[in-house]
């Protein structure tokens, strides 16, 4: 019995031992925290997103939007992560204060208790706009800085479509963004920071040298800035080049984001490093290179009016056949609900028949009528009113009548789905306004897209799945919170002069201005 004791005793004894090698190496770690808010939001949609938008997520829940940090990854094993709050929205419309107020300060507060911090992941779009408020991620970045203290390094993970202040460039130490519109690499652009972060944090590093920033007075739709296409194409494939240099860190062009009105709303180059004529000179020939091409730029694919476009779809022995609905994208801030485009393919006497082409429109928001046809089931009959209860400035709610032929519950976004067959086309209506980019998006609701002979999606580029799938495609100029036609929407705050606003401008100062961490605003 002694033997046995003894023999228990030294596997207590080697065990205690490795736990405390474990907990000096994790002492031993940097330490990391990882926040951030993610949102689109057109200032020229009627629509409000509230707080439930943003599906926060708190603590060890925030680690399932990243991948390269699971549990037995290696650089989940090169930190300490702190995981505060995460919260990620559909575009929309502009965010209420309450909101903001409600998410930034749990952030801070979160941050404030495990504190201090050697590192922090930001992870933002940085397109948010707020009632009141000019310039939230520059805000909401400051008020970080004010908690985690000007040691912290900050390494900041942006969409190409978001904004840089120079109140944001000013707080965050690394920065970078996506390199590729669809965004086939967004988490490869955060793996990217957070390995930034680390390799600064690791080697002793610390902070860059130098941070050279540049405004490029250019405002464009991501449909005319799709990388899949020159000039685009050519503009980001020397993003990696340049930096992969030595001596520079990152660097990162952004198209911004055209539908808000604010001053910060134009175009941007930034980069970091430790060599100063290097980190300046790349970020000015990044800046120039956008500047020189800024008149190639034109939409991703043929474009008409919404009647042409359904002519030439009707009209095409290619299926299926594409159709962007790009005015009321809701993956670009649109309100998602506008009516005018569904009205005039019903109104076509090609879909009034069920032996008409076949079409699939998603998709529509409308309560009452997923209300009724939950009520009266699959293969029942209704008639309601859908859409246009937040954006009728186009076209008023419209009355749908038709068949029930299925009913989903339980998406995130939707809720609640329904697909309504009105002659020869099945109308996708949901509790909650939901994108439609994926081919289980459609065959979950007993849809083929493959074999349906028009899909009119309300979004402008195709993703990935959607430009692989058709056979033809043409982006239809409707109205609605992010129209194509920059000249319908009246700026009053943007910078002027800004292209092609303002087509006869002279060449902009295009010389980099460098940001060290004493620069006051």
């Amino acid at each position: 019995m002694k033997k046995v004791s003894y023999f228990w005793a030294l596997l207590i004894i080697i065990a205690g031992c490795s736990e405390s090698s474990d907990n000096r190496q994790q002492e031993d770690l940097p330490r990391i925290a990882i926040a951030g808010l993610a949102i689109e939001s057109s200032t020229f949609s009627p629509a409000v997103t509230h707080e439930e938008a943003f599906h926060a997520r708190r603590g060890d829940d925030v680690f399932s939007f990243y991948p390269f940090l699971a549990p037995d990854s290696l650089n989940r094993k090169r930190a300490h992560w702190i995981p505060t709050l995460r919260g990620h929205a559909l575009p929309g419309g502009i965010v209420t204060r309450e909101a903001y107020e409600s998410l930034v300060t749990e952030t801070l507060d979160r941050l404030r208790e495990n504190g201090p911090y050697d590192g922090l992941f930001f992870d933002i779009h940085g397109a948010m706009s707020v009632v009141g408020l000019d310039d939230p991620e520059g805000d909401f970045i400051t008020r970080v800085r004010e908690v985690v203290g000007e040691e912290t390094i900050i390494s900041t993970s942006m969409d190409l479509h978001g904004n840089v202040s120079r109140r944001l460039a000013r707080n965050t130490d690394l920065i970078t963004c996506y390199r590729m519109a669809p965004h086939e690499d967004a988490l490869e652009s955060k793996k990217r920071a957070v390995e930034n972060l680390l390799e600064r944090i690791e080697s002793g590093k610390g902070k860059p040298e130098y941070k050279a920033w540049i405004p490029v007075p250019i405002l464009l739709p991501g449909e005319k800035t799709s990388t899949r296409v020159d000039p685009a194409k050519s503009l980001y494939a020397k993003v990696a080049p340049a930096a992969n240099q030595e001596g520079v860190i990152d660097a990162a062009i952004w198209v911004g984001y055209a539908w808000a009105d604010e001053p910060r709303n134009h175009a941007a180059v930034m980069v970091t490093g430790d060599d100063r004529e290097k980190v300046t000179s790349t970020a000015e020939e990044l800046a120039t290179s956008f500047w020189e091409v800024r008149d190639e730029f034109e939409f991703i694919a043929p474009t008409a009016s919404l009647q042409k476009s359904l002519d030439k779809a009707i009209a095409s022995d290619k299926s299926p056949f594409f159709i962007s609905d790009m005015g009321d994208n809701p993956t670009a801030g649109g309100a998602g609900d506008v009516t005018w485009t569904l009205r005039r393919i019903l109104e076509r006497p090609e879909f009034k028949s069920a032996d008409g082409p076949s079409l699939i429109y998603a998709s529509l928001p409308g309560p009452k009528l997923v209300e009724q046809a939950v009520q009266v089931g699959v293969g029942g009959e209704v008639s309601a009113y859908a859409g246009a209860q937040v954006d009728d400035r186009f076209s008023p709610p419209i009355q749908l009548t038709g068949t029930v032929t299925a009913i989903e519950h339980g998406d995130r976004d939707a809720e609640t789905e329904v697909v309504v067959k009105i002659g020869s086309v099945n109308v996708i209506v949901t509790k909650k306004r939901k994108p439609y980019h994926h081919e289980d998006d459609f065959t979950r609701l007993g849809l083929n897209p493959r074999e349906t002979d028009v899909v009119v999606v309300k979004i402008g580029y195709l993703v990935p799945e959607l430009y692989e799938m058709q056979e033809g495609w043409i982006m239809a100029l409707t109205p609605g919170g992010v129209d194509q036609d920059l000249e319908r929407l009246n700026y009053e705050r943007i910078q002027r002069p800004m292209f092609p606003l303002d087509e006869d401008m002279e060449d902009p100062n295009l010389e980099a201005r460098l940001i060290p961490a004493s620069d006051e605003l």
